[in-house]
């Protein structure tokens, strides 16, 4: 995912700095779902600048800083539409897997634990879901129209926020007797 996030950044903004990358992904909560973490795009920057994916454009100094401005190369446009062919190909569901795995083994825990433990899930849930709702209303606010394909991005976030809140009440409820 990182390779497409940075080559597709610098594809679609032109030449940047690891930090405008990053700085642009928190500003719009890509890194919320992405899983891009900062370290991850300078790596992913220094392998691609070897491989001839990107190049060093220049060096900007700022008092005692450096920014390195990297660019996009013809042998990473070709990449980044093989990385999003692929993306498009591949099975994007993603299952609950440790959610999954606790379920198996619940009857190692009492009913409190895990009755609590689901609460803090749902709080965090719930965060992450307000969160997105509070960014959306910000990029609408910003933009006035949203394109669609940023519409269907939200609106499937939203789905799988509200999807695991459902399951989470229909574990608690049969944990507490009502099915």
């Amino acid at each position: 995912m990182t390779r497409t996030m940075v080559l597709g950044l610098l594809k679609v903004n032109g030449p940047m700095s690891g930090y405008e990358m990053q700085k642009m992904m928190e500003s719009s909560q890509t890194d919320m779902w992405a899983y891009v973490k900062p370290a991850s795009i300078y790596h992913a920057l220094k392998k691609m600048q070897d491989e001839g994916k990107v190049i060093l454009e220049k060096v900007e100094k700022t008092g005692l800083r450096t920014k390195s401005i990297f660019k996009i190369t013809e042998d990473g446009e070709y990449e980044l539409n093989q990385l999003l062919i692929d993306s498009f190909t591949n099975s994007s569901v993603v299952f609950p897997a440790p959610l999954y795995t606790a379920l198996t083994f619940m009857e190692n825990l009492n009913n409190e634990q895990i009755l609590n433990s689901l609460e803090k899930q749902k709080q965090e849930i719930t965060r992450v879901y307000d969160s997105m709702k509070a960014g959306y209303e910000v990029k609408q606010e910003a933009l006035e129209e949203l394109p669609d394909n940023v519409n269907i991005i939200f609106n499937n976030m939203y789905d799988q926020c509200e999807l695991q809140l459902k399951t989470i009440e229909e574990i608690i409820k049969t944990i507490k007797g009502g099915k």
